[in-house]
């Protein structure tokens, strides 16, 4: 359970403003390379699975845990829906930032990138505040304030702002017993390019693929590793 306990490094994680940020530039060159090709593996997906029924998107935060025996079972039901719809998880790591490494695998095709995903989320909580904070039962600036810091879990608010950044329809398949596939839809529906995610609720987020096409990533070395 690879993020089961609740903010263990979150609160005290510092903010994607560390010398570690990604430059921009180098994000956006990422990006506009072969999106022809990354919107088409989305796309591909969406149009396979188009019999599936999804329900309408709430933003909400996280509230609480599941308990470990639930947990289980609910990772189970999520097992046996990917095997059913042909799905395979890329494996995220479980440090807090898994949303968004996973919507960084999605958009860049490397996790590593979580940092300027996080970041951009932020500007767009902070800058369409409107949009968002009738969604979260707390005071907005503090919520704000803790999205972003690396190491605090991303929530349903968190994927809509993410949707309406990247102009991306995300698609999230769960765990929830009641509702098996979301979509998120940017709120200017002005789509560029489709996102596919798996939900552990409320513990975990991997990047989904077809079976066989779960690519093989190498990690990235840090300049000061031999």
């Amino acid at each position: 359970m690879a993020e089961y306990s609740r903010n263990a490094s979150g609160s005290s994680s510092s903010s994607f403003n560390s010398d570690n940020t990604e430059d921009d530039q180098t994000i956006a060159h990422i990006l506009a390379q072969d999106e022809d090709e990354k919107s088409r593996l989305g796309h591909k997906l969406l149009k396979r699975l188009s019999h599936l029924d999804s329900i309408s998107h709430t933003p909400r935060v996280i509230t609480e845990i599941p308990e470990a025996s639930d947990a289980t079972v609910d990772h189970d039901i999520l097992a046996e829906r990917l095997a059913t719809y042909g799905l395979a998880e890329m494996q995220i790591d479980g440090d807090g930032n898994c949303q968004f490494r996973a919507l960084a695998d999605q958009l860049f095709q490397n996790q590593d990138y979580h940092k300027h995903v996080r970041k951009e989320v932020y500007k767009q909580l902070k800058h369409s505040r409107k949009l968002y904070e009738g969604y979260v039962p707390m005071k907005y600036r503090r919520y704000i304030k803790t999205m972003k810091k690396l190491g605090e879990w991303g929530d349903h608010v968190t994927l809509q702002a993410a949707a309406d950044r990247f102009g991306a329809k995300i698609c999230v398949v769960t765990s929830f017993r009641d509702a098996s596939y979301i979509e998120i839809l940017p709120k200017d529906r002005n789509l560029s390019r489709v996102v596919w995610l798996s939900f552990w609720s409320e513990i975990h987020y991997n990047s989904l693929y077809e079976i066989g096409d779960v690519p093989t990533r190498v990690p990235r070395k840090k300049h000061w590793l031999f």
